[in-house]
């Protein structure tokens, strides 16, 4: 992939993750000559969340593709930013104008193994431990399981609940990872919204977290958007 060289894909992690999620698709993008860097969210609000992204945008020197897991394609699909060529959805969330992160969440219903989550004191929302083996992750080893809960980062009530503007994914080609096995965001759910967006769709059975899961997965479909978005150059 020579013609990516100057081509830089920026990671966003969902809830209750970190950029320490995006480990084994760093390592095959780098494998694949794909440079790639994971932006570090807050997870405080959506616009403190869009503003933390593009100024990891801010930092690549060229064109990029953006790739939300869960939560952060809301994310991804708040900045205006030109450097943006592509989206990549893994198992995303894609409010539309006017609609929360909520409000698509919940537009099935919620499969039987999700976790009944609630805010905290401090208005943060944190994942029980038993969900990461019963809903977060269930594909990965015990270890795994046990290094995603001790590295979660809370998301907060504001990231979820703020109607979003015109999203990006209708101005920009888009690729959408369906998990079909995913026990946090349904399968149907995730169909709905990869359909209204047109995006590209691969779907394989998946559990919620397939760039710990299933890295090459991951990789595969951003290398497909990288070489789309060489080929339009």
């Amino acid at each position: 992939m020579s013609s990516n060289n100057d081509l830089t894909v920026v990671l966003a992690h969902g809830a209750w993750a970190d950029g320490s999620s995006w480990d084994k698709v760093v390592r095959g993008l780098r494998a694949a000559g794909v440079n790639s860097v994971a932006a570090p969210l807050p997870l405080t609000s959506l616009a403190d969340d869009i503003a933390a992204l593009e100024r990891s945008i801010e930092r690549v020197a060229g064109p990029a593709v953006l790739v939300g897991h869960a939560y952060a394609g809301a994310v991804i699909a708040g900045t205006g930013s030109e450097q943006v060529k592509a989206l990549v959805y893994v198992a995303g969330l894609a409010p539309d104008e006017g609609e929360t992160v909520a409000d698509v969440f919940y537009h099935t219903k919620p499969h039987p193994a999700a976790p009944k989550l609630a805010p905290d004191a401090h208005g943060l929302i944190w994942l029980p431990k038993e969900a990461f083996a019963a809903a977060f992750a269930p594909h990965a080893s015990a270890e795994e399981q046990a290094v995603l809960f001790a590295v979660q980062r809370p998301i907060a009530l504001p990231c979820i609940g703020t109607k979003v503007g015109r999203p990006l994914w209708k101005d920009r080609p888009t690729w959408y990872l369906l998990a079909e096995a995913d026990h946090m965001i349904v399968s149907e759910t995730q169909r709905f919204m990869a359909e209204r967006m047109r995006a590209e769709v691969r779907s394989y059975r998946l559990d919620h977290t397939p760039s710990v899961t299933a890295p090459h997965m991951v990789v595969d479909i951003i290398r497909e958007a990288a070489r789309a978005v060489a080929t339009a150059r």
